[in-house]
């Protein structure tokens, strides 16, 4: 529940990002936010362990170059990840 962000619940807006419920000193979550927190959390989960493996490639503190190729390097540098966390 670190991050906040949109959400945007109008008739004719996309959601563009789903937050967490907050508890309130005086109000605690109900059953069904809790669920929705835990729910949310499991499908974030691996996208966080993803990005916490890729901050140990070094070599992404170093790129100054177009961001076609960055983004073809940390494609291939996520795969390798992949493959080393699930063996």
């Amino acid at each position: 529940m670190g991050f906040v962000g949109l959400d945007d619940a109008g008739p004719d807006a996309d959601p563009a990002v789903i937050t967490d419920y907050k508890a309130a000193r005086n109000r605690p979550p109900t059953r069904g936010q809790k669920l929705s927190n835990k729910a949310l959390a499991a499908v974030r989960a691996p996208v966080e362990h993803g990005f916490a493996h890729l901050k140990n490639w070094r070599v992404l503190g170093k790129v100054r170059t177009d961001p076609k190729w960055a983004t073809a390097l940390v494609r291939a540098l996520l795969v390798l990840t992949n493959r080393e966390v699930t063996r």
